[in-house]
């Protein structure tokens, strides 16, 4: 979980490239679960650096999640950091209804936000994960101890960018953001 820890932090730094003006940003999270509540911590410790106040959002019900973004939205210049967890994918639809009905620059976690009309994700690259997990099989099959393996983190990362969601924001990609994107989605 701690490359999780760490990523979180660029979650909220790719927010404030991609909407500048940002001030606040809403951490959606599942706090029943440890990494949960462990993610807003190491949101909230990069925060002061990049000058956004972080806030807190619980995603156990929908309209617990419906309540807490409207309210959060009635103040200018915030976006939100949707972080991993099955709640998240639970309410995906909703979560993505709610950053375009308030306008709101939100990241999320997995490409598979972007794809279905989220700002923009950025997390491990999968495929790479499970080209890597055939190299721990291979290992296992050969005879070693799986207990003897040392525990891996993902080495590849994936930027994505929904150009036709920024857009319906009213924002601007910049060209470095752009740049550095494995998957720009039109």
């Amino acid at each position: 979980m701690t490359f999780e820890y760490s990523l979180s932090g660029k979650w909220l730094e790719l927010l404030k490239q991609i909407a500048p003006g940002t001030t606040r940003a809403a951490v959606l999270r599942d706090a029943s679960q440890g990494g949960g509540t462990g993610l807003f911590a190491a949101i909230q410790a990069v925060a002061p650096s990049l000058q956004v106040e972080v806030i807190p959002v619980n995603m156990r019900a929908a309209d617990e999640i419906e309540r807490a973004i409207a309210g959060f939205a009635r103040s200018p210049t915030g976006g939100l950091v949707v972080t991993a967890g099955a709640a998240s994918v639970v309410h995906r639809d909703l979560i993505l209804a709610l950053e375009a009905r308030y306008r709101l620059p939100a990241v999320y976690y997995e490409r598979f936000f972007a794809a279905a009309g989220g700002l923009m994700s950025y997390g491990p690259d999968r495929i790479d994960q499970y080209r890597r997990a055939a190299g721990y099989v291979d290992r296992i099959l050969k005879g070693e101890r799986p207990a003897d393996l040392p525990v891996q983190v993902p080495t590849k990362y994936e930027l994505a960018i929904n150009l036709k969601t920024a857009k319906a924001l009213g924002l601007n990609v910049p060209p470095t953001l752009l740049a550095i994107a494995d998957e720009v989605i039109e």
